[in-house]
């Protein structure tokens, strides 16, 4: 362990308090030496550089603290309403409609909670500025290694997901079984896209574009639901459409978890909220943005899931879209683009900022605000999008790819992670002191949650891999055979 909660947090605030306020009596070469890095070598041949550094400091540090908390809003709803709400009829589909409501709002209402363990230990411990700062201080260096890596790797994951959904979307919107091109063409494309869209480091500036993307799949959504629901009114009329209340027949442990791990996928938001509250101006006010983000997530999920479901019966595909009759679908994926790439781009950004402020954690580079920086971002940026452009087109099937994801990493900064980090860093009392017991029951339910899903999702994504690899239901890799 790092120590106990109490010197943790000390320390924490002794060392925001030292780089904040520094001793005006202090020579400025100690200075520089000790807050800037890079700065130090130039302060006794060149002080206008060393000056010139400081400058760009203080100009960064203003920039990556403009957030407000309507706009981290925006940011969680961009980073988190997408792909997620694209798997729900599918998995509805197999677990039925009750089970499927059920399982979405819980796991929603679930989410809210542990989202509020994360923004609370992002205030009792300012510094820690990623998820992986947690895993410090839960666990020390062994914590902070193990819980980036994870952090590096579902992000990138997630990269690859709309690389994956973006191939999806421009196969189907020009129709490539019958043009003849090549999916890896558009696989390229959506990376390429991927990459500029992620080039501005600033989350404050991603959230302008975060208003188109709400539009963009709130209309995707709407347009699929209407759709099919006027489909299935023609033909075969809507009380005639097969859905169940119940799971389907035959219902195998994998293609159960498979769908659970699903919706889990759409709750993943807590995963960069550490990354989007350290820009925050106020970040006090992180409750206001994952209570709106968190009912307007349960609502539009829940709501996809079953009416789409109701309206296509047991045959619905996954992504949704896919489901709304070939010249609806065309369009809807049209409109889908925004929010596949610019949802897709966020994850880049963090996960680039997690990198790059890792790499140059003591140098004015980590503000993105110098030739160096900019040039060191560019090519990390283009690093991560390369591997995730290979693991779109290594795993190219929508569910598993969501599944793995879920299980392996989701399942831990959503629901098992926040439970620990309440239980060893900012729980107040014992356990089970008439204070806690509702908390302390939530975050064992969470925990749970986790850990089920971490097990049963894993066996159940290799087993569906298998089968489908066995079965020749999906594609090889790198293929320019259609996707989805």
């Amino acid at each position: 362990m790092a120590g106990t909660p109490e010197k943790q947090h000390g320390a924490a605030l002794d060392r925001s308090m030292s780089k904040k306020q520094p001793d005006s009596s202090q020579d400025n070469s100690v200075m520089a030496d000790e807050q800037y890095g890079e700065v130090a070598e130039y302060d006794e041949t060149t002080p206008s550089r060393a000056d010139l550094e400081k400058q760009k400091t203080a100009q960064g540090s203003a920039h990556f603290h403009r957030l407000g908390w309507k706009r981290l809003t925006i940011i969680l709803i961009v980073e988190a309403i997408a792909l997620g709400s694209l798997s729900l009829p599918k998995a509805f589909a197999t677990l039925g409609m009750v089970a499927g409501t059920i399982v979405s709002v819980g796991l929603g209402l679930l989410a809210i909670y542990t989202s509020d363990v994360v923004g609370q230990v992002k205030i009792k411990f300012p510094d820690a500025a990623h998820y992986a700062d947690a895993g410090r201080l839960v666990a020390g260096r062994f914590g902070y290694e193990l819980v980036g890596a994870m952090f590096v790797l579902q992000l990138v994951l997630l990269v690859g997901s709309h690389c994956l959904t973006g191939t999806i979307a421009f196969g189907n919107i020009v129709d490539i079984a019958k043009t003849g091109t090549c999916s890896l063409v558009f696989g390229g494309v959506s990376a390429i896209i991927l990459l500029i869209l992620a080039i501005p480091p600033s989350f404050a500036e991603v959230a302008i574009l975060g208003y188109i993307d709400f539009v963009s799949i709130v209309a995707a959504i709407g347009l699929t639901i209407i759709a099919t629901g006027v489909q299935a009114a023609k033909s075969p009329g809507l009380a005639n459409v097969p859905w169940s209340a119940w799971p389907k027949e035959g219902l195998s442990f994998a293609d159960a978890f498979i769908s659970i791990t699903n919706i889990v996928f759409a709750y993943s938001f807590s995963i960069c909220q550490f990354s989007f509250m350290d820009e925050m101006h106020t970040p006090k006010d992180y409750k206001k943005s994952i209570w709106a983000l968190g009912l307007i997530e349960i609502s539009i999920y829940t709501l996809t899931g079953a009416l789409i479901y109701a309206f296509v019966g047991p045959d619905v595909k996954s992504p949704a879209l896919l489901s709304a009759g070939d010249t609806v679908s065309r369009i809807a994926f049209g409109i889908a683009l925004p929010v596949i790439f610019i949802s897709g781009s966020i994850n880049t950004t963090v996960v680039g900022r997690y990198i790059h402020g890792r790499v140059y954690k003591d140098s004015v580079t980590r503000y993105i605000n110098t030739a160096k920086g900019w040039t060191s971002w560019l090519i990390l940026i283009t690093v991560v999008t390369v591997i995730a452009f290979i693991i779109a087109e290594s795993i190219p099937f929508f569910s598993d790819l969501l599944s793995i994801s879920s299980s392996l990493f989701v399942s831990g900064f959503t629901y098992y992670f926040p439970p620990i980090m309440w239980v060893l860093l900012i729980k107040e009392g014992p356990v089970w002191a008439p204070h806690n017991r509702v908390k302390a029951v939530l975050n064992l339910i969470a925990f749970v949650v986790g850990i089920v899903v971490l097990v049963g999702g894993t066996y159940s994504s290799i087993v569906d891999i298998m089968k489908n690899y066995k079965e020749g239901t999906v594609g090889s890799v790198f293929t320019c055979a259609p996707i989805g």
